[in-house]
């Protein structure tokens, strides 16, 4: 890595040009990436239920009953059939066909003809209409933002319920999550970093690069999309991970620029010292990451392919931007980073200053009784797992919009006015049944448990194939109908798919579960190698990885407590329930990969002072002087960035918003400073050993 400093210097100012005109490009090309987001890709294409949909709409076309359901109420005093309504009513739906034929496939409504009677409730003061819509996607949920305002009917109040609302509350709250991460946090970040750096130009420096990363992130993400679908989930969880990264690369890299300066060393040395040290520790750090990332592509799920190959391409970026064009602006500015600070704070410290601080103080007081420390640190983290246990997990829907969004309080009216329709019923999608064969599974499905009522045809017969379909109570509760409804015996020449919404949602579930073993298995495989080869110790990556681990368990039981179990949600603005079983793998991944990397910015520190000739005790002292302050400020940083989402009116994007601050503070705190050096000095000698096999890592170099 000298080498590639002694090249960032000494064409500093053709790099800082060529990256910055290539990320305006990219910033450019990535303009309209909102218009090119999906909300598709939640389920497990693998699986009998996706074989069963794609099989009936192969057949009948796409199921559209719940594309929109329009609920309407008569004021106080009158009903739906008072005259006129249904004259305006009927005018209404005639104009939507007439204007919109590109957009409506169809609109079936309570005023339609008798065999829609069944759209009022017994009060008739409430009533609705199932309006179809053309394509499917994004070019339906496009449809629907064409005609949204456009199902007024005069003297009735009317509310927007069915799948696209929802999907376009959610996609538009993952675009707001967005633009305020953007706006809000980057600003925020400038005044954190001016308090940790004491200057406002080297407080800038990260943040260019955070703006750098997010511009150049949308021309990649947008360049996948040429390929991909890309969930808008995907896009809010990619400008995320890639802000924060950028930011903390950015600090690791302007302090030791500034520990280089102050130790008396050339502009042109600090540099290429900066780039073989912290860019070396942010290149295994980056590819922490995209391990981590990458371990998401054994899930045959469109949202979490889509996350990998977005989040590695920024992260590369943001890595690369640490280590080309910040170090260049500070081989440009010099002894000038310091510029319009405050004296007091922009001090740069030494080594020796540095090893008399508080951190170097903290660091020997978890070695003083280091067995005392860790274990009831151990006993807190393991504790904080516990509440993991009662984990419930639930597919996409209303329930994760504000309590008070429009789109849920439709759903949730129409859910319980009209009780035995339901937007995503199940359904039997039947092949090669005749009369009685239809009859008696028709009769055996009924008996399962959990339905609003019996299930009815859907469609007419075509090409011997049947669709039947019926309500669930609760289809976050699905398992035991679904689990009855595959029992049924089925006569010889025939096949049975159970499908429909809440059938692909469970098996969704239950095939991310049954993959969790492997996933872990390739996280903790491919971390313990890089971190070897990044520590040159076995003994160092294995524990990095254990304590990694202790801290992802308690962060998803901090996660289960607060937001199933409901500690905080009248404070935090959500209603407790099941957790959407994607996010769940993102938390793994993304957290795991966030641990590790403050891990290795920690244990690189150690790693250099030991190839210096330290003691144990005096490499952990180092590692910790030199990265306690620089690792609370990242995650200080961090917590700003993902705050910005813990804003957020979606509940799934507060998942991933706490549960990443409640990880930063746990491995800021307990962990990086104070479990890791009592361990490790438990460990004592022991702690550097690793077999003599030629992937070992050289280390920084020594100076």
């Amino acid at each position: 890595m000298f080498a590639a400093g002694r090249w960032v210097y000494r064409h500093r100012y053709a790099v800082v040009v060529g990256f910055v005109v290539l990320v305006a490009f990219l910033g450019l090309y990535g303009r309209d990436l909102g218009g090119r987001l999906s909300q598709e890709g939640w389920f497990d294409d693998s699986s009998e239920s996706v074989a069963g949909s794609v099989l009936a709409d192969s057949t009948f076309g796409r199921d559209t009953d719940g594309d929109v359901i329009a609920l309407y109420t008569a004021p106080g005093g009158s009903t739906v059939d008072d005259p006129g309504v249904r004259e305006r009513a009927l005018a209404r739906f005639d104009r939507l066909r007439s204007e919109y034929p590109q957009q409506i496939l169809k609109i079936d409504s309570y005023w339609d003809s008798p065999l829609t009677n069944g759209f009022a409730d017994k009060s008739k003061r409430h009533a609705f209409a199932s309006i179809g819509l053309r394509d499917q996607g994004t070019k339906a949920l496009q449809n629907f933002d064409a005609i949204e305002s456009q199902f007024g009917v005069d003297g009735l109040t009317v509310q927007l319920a069915g799948l696209q609302p929802v999907v376009n509350e959610l996609n538009d709250g993952m675009q707001k999550d967005i633009r305020r991460a953007e706006v809000i946090a980057l600003p925020l970040v400038a005044i954190l970093l001016y308090f940790v750096f004491g200057g406002v130009i080297a407080a800038l420096l990260p943040v260019f690069v955070g703006g750098l990363t997010i511009a150049g992130s949308q021309g990649i993400v947008r360049f996948v999309t040429q390929f991909l679908q890309v969930n808008a989930f995907a896009s809010a969880v990619i400008t995320l991970i890639s802000l924060g990264l950028a930011v903390d690369y950015g600090l690791f890299t302007v302090t030791r620029f500034r520990e280089e300066l102050a130790e008396g060393s050339s502009v042109a040395d600090a540099v290429q010292r900066t780039v073989a040290s912290a860019g070396r520790t942010i290149v295994f750090s980056a590819s922490i990451i995209v391990v981590s990332l990458g371990a998401l592509l054994i899930y045959p799920y469109g949202v979490l392919k889509s996350v990998p190959f977005g989040a590695i391409s920024s992260v590369a970026l943001a890595a690369l931007l640490s280590v080309t064009v910040l170090p260049a602006l500070l081989g440009i500015l010099g002894s000038r980073v310091d510029m319009f600070g405050y004296r007091r704070l922009a001090k740069s410290k030494t080594n020796a200053e540095i090893d008399a601080g508080w951190w170097a103080r903290v660091a020997d007081f978890a070695m003083r009784r280091p067995l005392a420390l860790a274990v009831p640190l151990t006993l807190v983290l393991l504790a904080l797992i516990v509440p993991f246990r009662s984990i419930e997990f639930g597919g996409v829907g209303a329930q994760y919009l504000a309590p008070d969004n429009a789109a849920r309080v439709a759903q949730q009216d129409y859910d319980r006015l009209f009780p035995q329709f339901r937007t995503e019923p199940v359904r039997l999608v039947i092949v090669g049944a005749r009369g009685a064969q239809l009859g008696d599974i028709r009769a055996e499905a009924n008996k399962a448990p959990g339905l609003t009522g019996r299930f009815e045809p859907a469609e007419e017969t075509k090409n011997d194939i049947n669709v039947l379909e019926a309500g669930l109570v609760d289809k976050d509760d699905a398992d035991p109908t679904i689990y009855r409804l595959r029992s049924i015996p089925l006569p010889d020449g025939v096949r049975m798919y159970v499908a429909g919404v809440p059938t692909l949602e469970r098996d969704s579930i239950h095939g991310l579960i049954d993959r969790l073993p492997l996933l872990a298995t390739i996280l903790v495989a491919l971390s313990v190698l890089l971190m070897l080869m990044a520590f040159g110790s076995l003994v160092l990556a294995i524990k990095a990885v254990v304590v990694s681990a202790l801290s992802l368990g308690a962060t998803l039981g901090v996660l289960t407590w607060i937001f199933v179990d409901g500690h905080g949600s009248g404070l935090l603005g959500f209603t407790p329930g099941p957790l959407m079983f994607a996010v769940l793998v993102l938390i793994v991944t993304v957290v795991f990969g966030l641990s590790t990397d403050y891990e290795i910015f920690l244990m690189s520190r150690m790693v250099e002072a030991r190839r210096d000739g330290a003691s144990t005790r005096e490499a952990i002292r180092f590692g910790i002087a030199h990265t306690g302050g620089v690792i609370t400020a990242a995650a200080s940083i961090l917590i700003v960035v993902t705050g910005a989402f813990g804003f957020s009116n979606l509940v799934l994007m507060k998942y991933i918003a706490f549960g990443m601050i409640a990880a930063l503070i746990l491995d800021a705190t307990i962990i990086r400073m104070l479990l890791v050096p009592a361990i490790m000095t438990l460990l004592g000698d022991r702690c550097w050993w690793a077999p003599r096999l030629p992937i070992r890592g050289k280390g920084p170099p020594t100076h």
